[in-house]
């Protein structure tokens, strides 16, 4: 049957529409706006600043509108109701793509600043000697992975210690004060513990479970622009990847290139580099291909099961578009 003159071209100009406002509207110059969460640290900001001030948004006839939140979770949140198209998270976050809430569509540094410490007066000289102990960590965060890692290696769970949840700052100043026994935490933080507390003794640290074990931060979008926009997908994918080996290959500029960025003392990012391992692309593409990268997010993800934080271990490729990320090589 045919459609009244005004309702078929009322559906043919919807369908033109509609692609472009999966993602925002175009500019006067025809680049397409991407809405882009981020936090204001180095992992979460390093590639940003460098896609900013190389130029590589409009090399790919994007452009951004940048919205920085403390924390991933939020960011999923507003990735779901459609306030952002594209976020970034750290590992701790990983369990919510696994549950189906967005796409990771990259993996970004891998998190090697998180440590369990204890006093160098408690007694304790490994991790086993921490039953019985009250140690603070942050729930659901990768200080709270590295506990439940530490703990399991050891023979022991959380039952067998006392396990304070607590705010980052709070860890702070806690285990400062000696409150509490031991503490699940990361740098920069332990740098400011150890203004107080310089021979505070570190039990275990990220790089003691790698490469059996990794913890990447992501690169996350919608899933419905991943379902319905691969086209702009790919094309944010090509930036992130171009940011990315720009500061794999200048970490020391980097730093102050993110602190600028982010309108931060210089001093609060130098050294930021150290407690993480940005890799390149390339390195990146081949352990996409072999699978290593699926495992890092498996190994996420069976730890997020002993949590409570999911009910099973989904297949990687769920959530992880890695044909995507594979296909946006330059």
């Amino acid at each position: 049957m045919r459609l009244p003159r005004r309702l078929a071209a009322f559906t043919a100009a919807l369908a033109l529409v509609l692609p472009v406002a999966a993602c925002g509207s175009s500019s006067e110059d025809g680049a397409r706006t991407v809405r882009f969460g981020y936090i204001a640290d180095f992992a979460g900001a390093a590639v940003l600043a460098a896609a900013d001030k190389q130029g590589l948004w409009a090399k790919h006839g994007l452009e951004p509108e940048l919205k920085v939140f403390t924390n991933g979770p939020l960011q999923i949140q507003a990735l779901g109701s459609g306030d952002i198209d594209f976020g970034y998270i750290g590992s701790g976050a990983t369990w919510l793509p696994a549950s189906g809430k967005a796409k990771i569509i990259a993996p970004n540094m891998l998190g090697q600043a998180d440590r369990l410490i204890t006093h160098a007066d408690s007694g304790v000289t490994s991790v086993a000697g921490l039953k019985g102990k009250k140690i603070g960590v942050p729930e659901g965060t990768s200080g709270d992975m590295i506990l439940e890692l530490a703990l399991k290696e050891a023979g022991l769970t959380g039952k067998d210690v006392q396990k304070v949840n607590m705010d980052p700052s709070t860890v702070v100043s806690a285990f400062s004060a000696k409150q509490i026994d031991a503490a699940a935490i990361w740098y920069p933080l332990i740098d400011t513990i150890k203004k107080n507390v310089p021979d505070l003794i570190e039990l275990t640290k990220s790089e003691d479970y790698y490469p059996k074990l990794s913890f990447p931060s992501s690169f996350v979008a919608r899933n419905e622009l991943v379902a319905e926009d691969a086209a702009t997908v790919t094309k944010v994918l090509k930036v992130l990847r171009e940011g990315n080996d720009w500061v794999a290959a200048n970490t020391a500029e980097a730093e102050t290139l993110t602190a600028t960025f982010l309108k931060a003392p210089a001093e609060q990012f130098k050294g930021a580099s150290a407690v993480t391992r940005i890799v390149p692309t390339a390195e990146l593409d081949k352990l996409t291909a072999d699978g290593s990268v699926a495992g890092w997010y498996k190994g996420l993800a069976d730890i997020f099961v002993t949590m409570g934080k999911l009910p099973q271990s989904p297949d990687p490729a769920t959530y992880f578009t890695a044909d995507l990320y594979k296909g946006a090589a330059n």
